[in-house]
């Protein structure tokens, strides 16, 4: 072993264990997958003894259901334009298709086959649940059209996959285009996609959203989850951030009327806390062999002290919406009545069943109890506590007495159990704030000076030791001083480096696309300090606001969407071309120079030519096309076409005789959809694929073994031929 090399300690023991001549594990992984037993003794002891059924008849019904496969949901993304015209087409080709499907893989008449369940508690009939599971649709050949379907309108932002109770937490927090969202705990960034979509639900209104939704999670990967995620709907008022949401620092903001700094509040804040998960039992089975109380009790002050802070964070008459995904009440309501309890009154409890009518859930429980981590001793007051659970058992997890209880209104929460309408499990509060904490902190000069330390830092004098060398400083944060936290992870990001008001390449870029002046130059931005840049993205102006004021404050993972990227050609005059990422943004900015209107035939000609190498002639489009070509100049330009429908914006390049449209195969798959043009040459048979690629071995296979026994033929024949001389 090299030296100074650690040893591996499991490998050293596994080595020892062979050495003694114990016996080898078996190998199991020829073995067939073994069902997972849905069945937990604690739990449904545990569950039973705090009655969240009304009666016995209705917990056989919750345990039946919770023991089924969790159906398949997904909603259509409601702020595009076209959302309408998709809508229309998912409810006639895709759910014909989808009954036809389904009537041969359970060899049903059609007739009997049931049709997909719109959601009727979200809004304008948006959502849609299939009879079906994940594991079905990826697994079965009869389906492939409506996986493809999935894959692609998910990827191309269209529609977005997502359990059907996680959709509640989004629409009950009421966000509107103005709002400052905070969404603690986002990743991987379903309900944060939601959050976006409101925002953006006014573009007559609003061309960009004078509100912003951060996205915030302490999980580094699963930041670049949530980036991913959020990305597909291209909206540069986004920012995401990796902190620990419990120790969430104040941010600086600039007031418009005074110009001065002051410590951002939030008007609506999503708090979907780390929990147990049990309520997701449907979907994740595995959580049947490890459940335990002990979960519950470690996740409670973790989500006592994120809802506390989302609480200092919340601007008064704001919104806080507190979400998990457990059954649990130490994770529900017993966070719920300690955090409004510590308020004082300047928290609220209120009623939001309003906002999704027609949900099925169960009003917040008053009385629950405790118990062991098997669930072998119950407890209903800390009195009974075993001192030695003190440290795991709190009293604040207990209920409190019936008067304080009735003025805490915890009744106003809603569960939302599996046997009701087919679901998952979960726990939705809305609170409201009525007056500032008691417990809140302002920090604003503490921040300003150390905004001012980083932009004029001061070089102390060097310290030396008694033999004259220079002593270290303890390693320091831009933050300051803290108690020790968990350490956070992940890369170091590339700077946001924000255009100037001289920046040599924006005048270019003005001249070109006759840029109008309500764009804000200072919003578009880069991510590398070179003159030379590669992607230029744009971000709204509140957004830029938070990252100046307070990059050094918390790690910004990521923000601003792709506008203009490098993309140099002998032909044109200018080195930057659109993004189709951006388009839905930069639109509105855009002069009529670099517009060309185009008929259906032509675009589907457009978008049916795959080799960016060889795109379709000008000639082959129609003559009304030529002519508006022959105006536009080489380079990116935009195609627009409008239907009775929908009007659609896609970025396009006019070559020196040709004409391309510039969007990747996912988009291309869905406006193909959209005109309702033939989709066979890009429907991709994953079976067929794979019986062909069998076929093909198998064929190689013997063709190898022909030519091996022709070979050794050949050898006997040479042996015969030498034995006869």
């Amino acid at each position: 072993m090299a030296r100074g090399k650690k040893q591996n300690p499991f490998a050293a023991r596994k080595r020892q264990k062979r050495a003694n001549g114990a016996p080898e594990r078996p190998d199991r992984r020829a073995e067939p997958y073994k069902e997972i037993e849905r069945d937990n003794a604690a739990f449904i002891k545990y569950y039973h003894l705090q009655n969240i059924c009304a009666d016995e008849e209705e917990w056989t019904q919750f345990l039946a259901s919770i023991r089924e496969n969790l159906p398949t949901t997904f909603r259509v993304t409601g702020f595009k334009d076209e959302a309408k015209a998709l809508l229309n087409i998912i409810k006639t080709q895709l759910f014909t298709e989808y009954v036809r499907a389904v009537a041969e893989l359970h060899e049903l008449p059609a007739e009997q086959v049931e049709r997909p369940l719109c959601l009727p508690w979200y809004p304008n009939g948006m959502a849609y649940q299939l009879h079906l599971t994940r594991k079905d649709i990826r697994r079965s050949e009869p389906l492939f059209r409506l996986h493809n379907f999935l894959i692609v309108e998910t990827t191309a932002g269209s529609i977005s996959r997502q359990e059907a109770v996680s959709m509640i937490p989004p629409l009950v927090l009421d966000v509107q285009p103005t709002d400052k969202v905070l969404d603690m705990c986002a990743a991987p960034g379903s309900k944060t996609a939601q959050l976006i979509e409101a925002l953006h639900a006014s573009p007559e209104q609003h061309k960009i959203p004078p509100g912003f939704v951060l996205a915030n999670d302490v999980d580094n990967n699963r930041c670049y989850m949530l980036v991913h995620q959020a990305k597909r709907l291209n909206s540069p008022c986004l920012l995401v951030t990796n902190h620990d949401s419990s120790f969430f620092p104040n941010l600086l903001q600039t007031d418009v009327a005074t110009n001065a700094k002051t410590i951002l509040k939030f008007d609506k804040i999503l708090c979907d806390v780390p929990c147990s998960g049990d309520g997701t039992l449907r979907k994740n089975p595995d959580i049947w062999m490890k459940w335990n109380l002990a979960q519950a009790y470690n996740l409670h002050g973790v989500q006592y002290r994120i809802v506390r802070r989302g609480a200092e964070m919340l601007a008064v008459g704001g919104r806080l919406v507190y979400s998990t995904c457990s059954l649990n009440p130490i994770e529900n309501e017993a966070v719920l009545q300690r955090i409004i309890k510590d308020s004082e009154g300047a928290l609220e409890l209120v009623d939001a069943s309003h906002l999704v009518p027609g949900l099925k859930y169960k009003p917040g429980m008053t009385d629950w109890k405790l118990a062991t981590k098997e669930v072998d001793a119950i407890y209903t007051s800390f009195d009974q506590v075993p001192e030695q659970l003190h440290t795991i058992i709190r009293p604040t997890m207990f209920p409190l007495p019936a008067a304080e209880m009735s003025q805490i209104g915890i009744e106003k929460c809603m569960r939302v159990l599996p046997h009701l309408q087919d679901s998952g499990g979960f726990f939705v509060a809305v609170i409201e704030k009525r007056r500032p904490l008691n417990f809140e902190k302002n920090d604003l000069e503490d921040l300003l000076k150390k905004a001012e330390l980083l932009e004029k830092p001061e070089q102390p004098e060097a310290q030396l030791d008694e033999s004259g060398k220079p002593v270290e400083d303890e390693k320091s944060v831009p933050w300051g001083p803290q108690r020790k936290r968990r350490r956070l992870h992940g890369y170091k990001e590339d700077p946001y480096v924000f255009f100037d008001e001289d920046d040599a390449d924006y005048e270019s870029i003005r001249q070109f696309y006759q840029l109008n002046e309500t764009l804000n130059k200072r919003c578009l931005l880069t991510r590398c300090k070179t003159e030379r840049k590669k992607n230029i993205y744009y971000c709204s102006d509140p957004i830029r606001d938070l990252v100046i004021n307070n990059e050094s404050n918390i790690k910004i993972i990521n923000t601003g969407v792709k506008t203009f990227v490098r993309c140099e050609n002998r032909h044109t005059v200018h080195p930057y071309r659109l993004a189709q990422e951006g388009l839905q943004t930069s639109n509105a900015f855009i002069g009529s120079s670099r517009r060309i209107q185009v008929e259906r035939e032509d675009l589907i000609l457009l978008l049916n030519c795959t080799d960016p190498t060889k795109p379709p002639s000008t000639l082959e489009l129609k003559p009304e096309t030529q002519q508006r070509c022959k105006e536009l100049g080489v380079g990116s330009c935009i195609l627009k076409y409008v239907d009775e429908a929908f009007t659609l914006f896609i970025v396009g390049w006019r070559g020196t005789s040709s004409l391309r449209a510039y969007v990747d195969r996912d988009e291309t798959i869905h406006i193909l959809r959209l005109l309702g043009a033939d989709l066979s040459k890009f429907e991709v048979n994953k079976y067929e694929k794979a019986k062909e690629a069998a076929a093909a071995a198998a064929a190689a296979a013997a063709a190898a073994g022909d030519a091996a026994e022709q070979k050794n033929d050949e050898a006997e024949e040479v042996m015969e031929s030498s034995e006869k001389e």
